[in-house]
């Protein structure tokens, strides 16, 4: 139904990117409340390298849906986790 990606790109403090916003935590997050959902195999969540806006960081993009969430952090999940349920809801 879905699929989340969420750039964990690190540059190791040479420039600003998503993993100094703690999108590793986001990620992980994410696959505890969707698992605990019950939502496998409707909705996936992965690791992407750049999204080209780490000025921006951490992204987040739900795919195909093409729903894009910028400066998201691991308190923000509940906004992503309620757009996930109205794209489940749909396809129900």
């Amino acid at each position: 139904v879905a699929h989340v990606f969420v750039c964990t790109n690190d540059r190791k403090g040479e420039r600003k990117s998503c993993a100094d916003g703690g999108s590793a935590r986001l990620k992980e997050e994410l696959k505890s409340t969707l698992a605990a959902k019950g939502w496998k195999g409707k909705v996936r969540v992965s690791s992407s390298g750049c999204l080209g806006l780490c000025e921006t960081g951490p992204n987040v993009m739900i795919y195909p849906q093409k729903i894009w969430y910028s400066a998201a952090t691991p308190e923000g999940v509940a906004e992503i986790v309620a757009a996930l349920e109205r794209i489940v809801a749909e396809r129900a």
